[in-house]
């Protein structure tokens, strides 16, 4: 049972449940990231609007290296979710079960890496910023975009203003008064109860796992990240193993 559940989350074949189910987890993984990140490298990676206005602030102050410290967090980032769309792409042509589960491995192995040499990382330049948010940025970009690809658009797991956003117009719409002479003019105004619960899920699952990521980092530091890169292994293991398994098979008859 376990198997065709990880298979059915994280597979090929997609539900509407499971895209919400593993959109769940991924935001919990992305809250848990950026928060622990933050006490890591006191920089947000998850969203790249206070980015980009800090590079505006920088450069009308004068800070050009602040500056080119913000764009190379956008320039991986920008890396991460590009990489995650042509692996997406590729598996995708190549007819393989683990179409979106390779982005999620590829994102397991880079938290393993952080976790164990983050505090090595850190001391590290590149692109005039600590390798250690390049890495983070680049985890936030992979991971929005799998999940993007996968919902179509949907669902996001690490821009929070956009959740909050279209919570705001669940919320709207739900208390909406339509008044009696509206009726024969024009349809009710209805909230979508599905997707208001679906929000307030995943707004709760980055608060939940921004919390978990902080506690984490505060007591046992850049290994906390170890556990989350665990988790995304399993989610993806399964449809890996089954592409490697009709791959032996094509092997062996042919042999």
């Amino acid at each position: 049972m376990a198997i065709l559940f990880l298979r059915r989350l994280s597979g090929r074949k997609r539900t509407s449940e499971a895209n919400q189910l593993l959109g769940l987890v991924l935001t919990f993984v992305a809250g848990a990231t950026n928060a622990g990140g933050f006490l890591a490298v006191r920089t947000y990676t998850s969203h790249m609007t206070g980015v980009v206005s800090s590079m505006a602030d920088d450069l009308a102050l004068g800070n050009v290296t602040l500056a080119l410290s913000g764009l190379g967090a956008i320039v991986s980032f920008l890396s991460g979710a590009a990489s995650s769309a042509i692996l997406i792409n590729w598996a995708r042509r190549q007819h393989l079960h683990s179409e979106y589960a390779l982005s999620l491995l590829l994102e397991a192995a880079l938290l393993l890496g952080f976790g164990l040499l983050g505090a090595n990382l850190s001391l590290q330049m590149g692109l005039f910023v600590p390798v250690t948010v390049m890495l983070l940025c680049y985890i936030m970009g992979l991971q929005n975009a799998i999940i993007t690809k996968i919902s179509k658009s949907e669902i996001r797991t690490t821009h929070v203003t956009g959740l909050v956003t279209d919570l705001g117009i669940e919320l709207g719409k739900l208390v909406y008064w339509n008044m009696e002479q509206d009726h024969t003019a024009m349809p009710k105004v209805m909230a979508n109860r599905e997707r208001l619960k679906l929000l307030i899920a995943l707004l709760s699952m980055f608060f939940v796992g921004g919390v978990v990521g902080a506690l984490g980092f505060k007591h046992i530091g850049f290994a906390s990240t170890v556990p989350l890169s665990a988790l995304l292994l399993a989610l993806a293991i399964i449809p890996v193993l089954d592409d490697v398994l009709v791959r032996w098979r094509r092997f062996r008859k042919h042999a």
